[in-house]
C-alpha cells in the first residue's frame, strides 16, 4: 500500500467546533499510526462564510493540541497551494471541470435563477430543486455563442439517471443508491468559484490523499464523489466517515449548548490534552476498557476499524471528570500556572497561592471551580451556628464554644504558625481532654473558615490564614456561640 496521506480541510468561519476538532483527530491519527503525513488545507471558497481571524484560530488550536501538520500553507510539500482561492485563481478547478466536459461526464448550463426555481418541488414540507439536465442537449454552436456574450454559466456533474452506484466506507460498509436520486451537481459556480464536493475530490486527487475522514452527514455525497473520481479515471481513497456528536439530549451538538467548540472548553477551565483524550473517544473504542490515553498513547492505539456507527453523546459530566483526572496527574508547577489567574480572581490578600492551589488540586474538575473552594480564604463568610453541629464528631453549640474557648489560649501563645506546629498543639490538648480529634477540629475549621467543605484541614488554613486572622476567626466564633 502506497505511504498514507490524511487531511484535515476547514473552513475558515469561526471557532473550531467539537466535531471538527474529532475529525482532525482522528486524521491525524490514521496517518501517523501507519508513519504517514498529515496535511493541512483551508477551503476558503465560501467567501460568504468567511470569518476574519479565523484561519488564526485554526493553525492556534492545532498547535495546542498537538495535532502538528506536515504539510500545509506554512510548510509546503510540493503539491500546494493549500489554500483553496489560491487554487482557483491558479485556474485548477475549471482546468478539471473543462476536461470532464470534454469526457461527457459534465456540461455548461446557463439556466437562470427564474428557471431554476421554476423547476423547485415540495416534498414532505422541504423545497427541493432536481435540475432536469436541460443545458445538456445544446448544441455545441449554442454553447460557444452563449460563452462569447458572456452569458452567466455553471458547470454541472452530468450523472446517469438509470441504474445503481456503489461505495464503500470502512465505518458503515457497502451503501448503495440509485442513480435517479444523484442530481447534476453544480461543480464550478458562475463566480469561477468551485463547489466544495468538487474542490474537495480535485485536491484530494493531486495531494495524494489515501484516507478521506469526515462527518457522516457526507454520506449521502460520497455517491458523486466516487463518480467523479470514476470520470477522471482516479483511484478512489478510503472514507472513513465518522458518527454524528449529540448533546445529552440526544440532539446535535450546537453552537447554543455553550460547550460545541475547543476554544469554548478552554475558556470554561478544561486541559486540552483532557479535551483531545475525550474527543478521541466519541466515536471510537479501544481494546480494553482503557480510558486515559495520552496523544502518544492515541497514536500507538489508535485503530479507525474500532470506530462506531451509532451517535456519539458529548457527556460534559464525563469530561469534567476525565479533565480532574489530568488535573490530579499534572506537575504541580504546571498545574499552579494555570491556576493562578483563577486564584488571583479571588484573592487580594498577600497569602501563599501554591499552598492554597495545592489544596485545590486534586478537588476540583475544571479551574474556575477553585473560587467556591477558596473565597473563604480572602473574607470569612457569614455563616449559622449550626454548622458546629456534626453528629458524627459528636459536637454541638455547647460543645464547640467549650473547645475554641479552651485552644484560643494555646493557639495565642503559639509562635509557629506552620501546619505541623499547629496540628502537634491541637493532637496534645485532644490527648488531655480524652476526646477523638475530630471533636476539636471540627470546630476550629469552621471558626476559621465558615464553610462547611473545605479543600483542607483547619490547622493547614491557619498556616496559610496566618496567626493574626486566626484567632481573630476564632475569637468571631466564640462570639456567635456565646450570643
Amino acid at each position: 500500500m502506497s505511504r498514507v496521506r490524511t487531511r484535515y480541510a476547514p473552513s475558515p468561519t469561526g471557532r473550531m467546533h467539537v466535531g471538527n476538532l474529532r475529525t482532525a483527530l482522528y486524521a491525524y491519527l490514521i496517518a501517523k499510526h501507519e508513519g504517514g503525513d498529515f496535511l493541512l488545507r483551508i477551503e476558503d471558497t465560501d467567501q460568504e462564510r468567511y470569518v476574519e481571524g479565523a484561519t488564526e484560530i485554526i493553525y492556534r488550536t492545532l498547535e495546542k493540541t498537538g495535532l502538528i501538520h506536515d504539510e500545509g500553507p506554512d510548510k509546503d510539500g510540493g503539491v500546494g497551494p493549500y489554500v483553496q482561492s489560491e487554487r482557483q485563481a491558479a485556474g485548477i478547478y475549471l482546468e478539471y471541470a473543462k476536461k470532464l466536459i470534454e469526457k461527457g461526464e459534465a456540461y455548461y448550463c446557463f439556466c437562470t435563477q427564474e428557471r431554476l426555481d421554476s423547476l423547485k418541488q415540495t416534498v414532505e414540507g422541504q423545497e427541493i430543486m432536481t435540475y432536469d439536465k436541460h443545458c445538456l442537449h445544446l448544441s455545441k454552436e449554442e454553447i460557444e455563442a452563449n460563452l462569447a456574450a458572456g452569458m452567466p454559466y455553471v458547470i454541472r456533474q452530468n450523472n446517469p439517471t438509470e441504474g445503481t452506484t456503489t461505495f464503500h466506507d470502512e465505518i458503515y460498509g457497502d451503501i448503495t443508491v440509485d442513480n435517479s436520486e444523484l442530481d447534476d451537481m453544480v461543480l464550478i459556480k458562475s463566480d469561477g468559484y468551485p463547489t466544495y464536493n468538487f474542490a474537495n475530490v480535485v485536491d484530494d486527487h493531486l495531494m495524494g490523499i489515501t484516507h478521506v475522514v469526515r462527518g457522516n452527514e457526507y454520506l449521502s455525497s460520497s455517491p458523486k464523489y466516487n463518480r467523479l473520481y470514476e470520470a477522471f479515471g482516479w483511484e478512489v481513497p478510503v472514507y472513513v466517515h465518522c458518527p454524528l456528536i449529540t448533546n445529552e439530549e440526544h440532539k446535535k451538538l450546537s453552537k447554543r449548548s455553550g460547550h460545541a467548540s475547543y476554544e469554548d472548553l478552554i475558556e470554561q477551565g478544561f486541559i486540552s490534552e483532557a479535551v483531545v483524550n475525550y474527543v478521541a473517544l466519541l466515536g471510537w473504542s479501544p481494546e480494553d476498557n482503557r480510558e486515559i490515553f495520552s496523544l502518544e498513547d492515541l497514536v500507538k492505539e489508535f485503530n479507525y476499524r474500532n470506530m462506531s456507527k451509532s451517535p456519539a453523546v458529548f457527556d460534559v459530566t464525563k469530561l469534567k471528570w476525565m479533565n480532574s483526572e489530568y488535573m490530579k496527574a499534572m506537575d504541580f508547577d504546571a498545574f499552579f500556572e494555570m491556576a493562578e489567574p483563577y486564584l488571583k480572581k479571588v484573592i487580594s490578600k498577600d497569602l501563599d497561592l501554591r499552598k492554597i492551589a495545592a489544596m485545590v488540586k486534586t478537588r476540583i474538575e475544571v479551574f474556575p471551580d477553585i473560587e467556591e473552594h477558596i473565597d473563604f480564604f480572602e473574607t470569612l463568610p457569614e455563616y449559622d451556628c449550626a454548622m458546629y453541629t456534626h453528629k458524627k464528631m459528636k459536637t454541638n453549640g455547647e460543645s464547640s464554644l467549650e473547645v475554641l474557648t479552651e485552644v484560643l489560649p494555646l493557639l495565642e501563645a503559639q509562635e509557629d504558625y506552620s501546619n505541623d506546629a499547629l496540628y502537634a498543639v491541637l493532637s496534645k490538648y485532644v490527648e488531655e481532654k480524652g476526646c477523638k480529634t475530630g471533636f476539636v477540629m471540627w470546630p476550629v475549621r469552621t471558626a476559621v473558615s465558615g464553610k462547611q467543605m473545605t479543600p483542607a484541614g483547619a490547622t493547614e488554613i491557619m498556616e496559610v490564614l496566618g496567626k493574626e486572622e486566626s484567632l481573630a476567626r476564632i475569637r468571631k466564633g466564640i462570639e456567635l456561640l456565646s450570643a
